[in-house]
């Protein structure tokens, strides 16, 4: 009886102690080194506009539909950015369904931005990403709707392409994936630039 008495205060012993290591010191010690060292990315990436108000998240895109402001790409998440249902359409490159929201967003695009029924579109204008919450478009997507958010703000096009190019994030370490534009901070530096 004394030596399962033993085993067993030796197993409660052992659960306290790695429960407070597992579940206090450690998560303490990384929430510390986040703080430290990486506050913008361990608070959220938040974006703040002009004004201090916070905006969202620079890892999580926004719906915008109006005339005048830059379009992100589709989202299947939930009902559109819903970063609790984050996640694609899972649809395969054999899917009617897919093909015909393509053909939808790919007409949608040209009409609102006055291609050409045959003008060529990116990619990102009319897929959505794995997680449906890509906050990025490539520069080509931006520079087709300058034109668009120009007319929409009375801006020359010079000034919103500058934008643009103020606001294009260069590749990751200069080689790794795309450059790309944050579509939210590019809105929010509309506005900036509108409320001048």
């Amino acid at each position: 009886m004394k030596a399962l008495i033993s085993e067993l205060r030796s197993a409660v012993l052992g659960t306290l102690a790695l429960a407070v290591v597992c579940c206090g010191l450690y998560p303490l010690l990384v929430f510390g080194i986040g703080q430290a060292f990486f506050p913008r990315q361990a608070n959220g990436s938040l974006i703040v506009d002009a004004k201090g108000a916070v905006r969202g998240s620079g890892l999580i895109g926004q719906p915008s539909r109006a005339d005048k402001y830059f379009h992100p790409r589709p989202s299947c998440a939930g009902n559109g950015y819903d970063a609790a249902s984050s996640g694609g359409s899972n649809l395969g490159p054999t899917s009617q369904k897919l093909r015909d929201a393509i053909a939808r967003n790919l007409a949608d695009y040209r009409a609102q931005n006055g291609l050409a029924a045959n003008a060529t579109v990116p990619a990102d204008a009319v897929t959505a990403s794995g997680s449906g919450l890509d906050p990025h478009i490539n520069p080509k997507n931006a520079r087709l709707q300058a034109a668009r958010v120009a007319k929409a703000r009375n801006l020359s096009l010079d000034q919103v392409q500058q934008l643009v190019r103020r606001n294009t994030e260069p590749a990751a370490l200069g080689i790794l994936g795309d450059a790309g534009v944050n579509v939210l901070q590019l809105n929010l530096a509309l506005d900036e630039l509108a409320g001048r």
